[in-house]
């Protein structure tokens, strides 16, 4: 609670102090925007729009959060194994079905089961951290470990802004988030599309939204599994985009997909083949399980989490059959619904807890952990906030290493806010902050500028402030830190209206990432060719 002024201030107290200085801060501030602007992928801070925090590996040095004992661990262990021995897990893929049979699971028509020492056997083999190198090296990531990377929203069929509203996504709108995700450096790799671009036909959909994300991004790139000629397509334009043979494409991970099991207990034909396909070349997949307690799964958040654990877990044994070693990762999207109307909540206490606890079991088997930034309000408003900001504490104390939709969700995944996109980068880029250590030398501790100071003094003139008054604290390049007159003055511009203002400002001085023009010339002549052959088949 903040504390009452006194009634009769002393003109050296604090109040006038604090105001001299954000004065100065004010002053300064455009003089440091304008020092921004490097223009190589580690070193760009930003340009005239924002000064940005620098491209860096994010570690989560905190302890996780761990909701439940060891022996609540083990339970929801048993639980995974009893639901993969006694129940089984149905696998839509014949082929998927073929290689369980053959590898000693019990088959019954679609329904697979597995005991808990053949499990156990074949998760040993998965890797407990990966890295992921796009077409720019400098770009690479490592997933698992202590590491944390962030990626922008993906797949709402919808897109907003305060100016334009509401509207279906298309093709401009889906460039312009993939520039935003490229601009900002707390970003770190380019997930699904951030809006589905609905005026391009399904079939040829795919190659212009990887054409235009190898292009305007150097990040990691994302395939969705949604048929043999989209995964296809996308291997074979990541491999071009980096410039490599089919043996270096297949000796690293370069991209990875992202699939969600058919919740109760089933994985749909598709994620299954995609997932196949890649892990056939050494490219990870993120199992992802969307259990929404009460509906999808039991109504305790144990329980759910429980159905959540068995069905990633089967799919990654089947990866790991096919090419022991390849990356894998558990997801959860574990939440709960209204019981009022079924409406999924996100970023509730429930979450929360579930996504903690999943890290515990993520820790449990060895995998790497992705959760995502999710919200269920209509508008980047207070809840929208309050929201996001539980859901990024529950990835923080989780120990996720991954985090999808990390800026511009809404509406529960349905629309990606231009407005949010900037909000969320502001909130990404103080947990950095927040997860940057701390040193304690004995400049650090700074017991001789408190002698130097003394009782009574202040610390703004000292040498020990004037060297290092730049860089101590962290800078938020959206907040307005003014006083209420100030603020009243200049317009009293509120959050969402200075997002807007920088989401324009960003996309006017957006510049590509360079690329080899004979490199953009073959991977444009694939897209026209694939094109020319009608693209991935569709039910249109």
């Amino acid at each position: 609670m903040q504390q009452d002024q006194p009634s009769d201030p002393d003109p050296t107290t604090d109040t006038l102090v604090s105001e001299a200085v954000a004065d100065a801060v004010l002053e300064e501030a455009p003089a440091r925007h304008r020092r921004g602007g490097g223009r190589s992928a580690n070193a760009r801070r930003g340009g005239a729009a924002i000064r940005q925090m620098p491209w860096t590996d994010v570690i989560n040095r905190d302890h996780p959060t761990e909701p439940v004992p060891p022996e609540g661990v083990d339970a929801i262990h048993n639980g995974a194994m009893r639901v993969l021995e006694e129940i089984g897990i149905e696998f839509l893929n014949p082929e998927a079905v073929a290689v369980l049979r053959d590898a000693g699971c019990i088959v019954d028509g679609e329904n697979v089961r597995m005991g808990r020492d053949f499990v156990m056997e074949m998760l040993a083999k998965a890797p407990t951290e990966f890295t992921l190198t796009p077409r720019n090296p400098d770009r690479k990531i490592t997933i698992g470990g202590r590491h944390m990377v962030f990626g922008n929203i993906s797949s709402p069929p919808n897109c907003s802004d305060i100016e334009r509203g509401r509207r279906s996504g298309n093709h401009e709108d889906y460039k312009n988030f993939i520039k935003l995700t490229q601009y900002f450096n707390c970003i770190h790799f380019a997930g699904g599309y951030p809006v589905e671009p609905i005026d391009i036909h399904p079939s040829v959909r795919h190659l212009d939204c990887l054409y235009d994300k190898l292009t305007l991004t150097d990040k990691v790139a994302h395939a969705y599994s949604l048929g043999t000629e989209r995964v296809e397509d996308v291997i074979e334009m990541v491999r071009i985009a980096g410039g490599l043979t089919h043996d270096e494409f297949d000796a690293t991970p370069r991209m990875y997909t992202n699939i969600n099991s058919t919740s109760p207990l089933k994985h749909d034909w598709p994620m299954l083949d995609g997932a196949m396909r890649l892990a056939r070349r050494g490219q990870p997949t993120i199992v992802t399980p969307f259990t929404l307690a009460g509906a999808m799964a039991p109504v305790t958040m144990v329980g759910a989490v429980t159905q959540s654990v068995a069905e990633a877990l089967a799919c990654i044994v089947l990866l790991q059959c096919i090419n022991p070693g390849v990356g894998c990762g558990i997801g959860t999207f574990t939440s709960n619904v209204d019981m009022k109307t079924g409406a999924p909540a996100f970023g509730t206490p429930d979450y929360v807890r579930a996504t903690q606890i999943t890290g515990q079991m993520a820790r449990f088997y060895k995998l790497p952990l992705r959760s995502s930034n999710t919200c269920a309000a209509n508008t980047p408003d207070n809840q929208a906030t309050w929201e996001s900001m539980m859901s990024m504490w529950a990835a923080v104390t989780s120990g996720t290493n991954m985090v999808y939709h990390a800026a511009g969700w809404l509406e529960g995944g349905l629309c990606a806010s231009y407005e949010k996109f900037i909000m969320d980068c502001e909130v990404l880029q103080q947990f950095i902050a927040y997860m940057q250590p701390y040193t304690t030398t004995e400049e650090d501790i700074a017991v001789d500028a408190i002698k130097e100071v003394g009782p009574g003094g202040h610390f703004f003139g000292i040498q020990h402030t004037q060297d290092r008054y730049e860089t101590a604290f962290y800078s938020p390049f959206l907040s307005d830190w003014s006083n209420y007159e100030n603020w009243e003055d200049r317009g009293a511009v509120t959050t969402v209206e200075r997002a807007n203002k920088v989401m324009k400002q960003i996309l006017a001085e957006y510049e590509a990432p360079p690329m080899d023009e004979a490199i953009r010339e073959e991977l444009a002549d694939f897209v026209a060719r694939r094109k020319q052959e009608g693209g991935a088949p569709t039910d249109f």
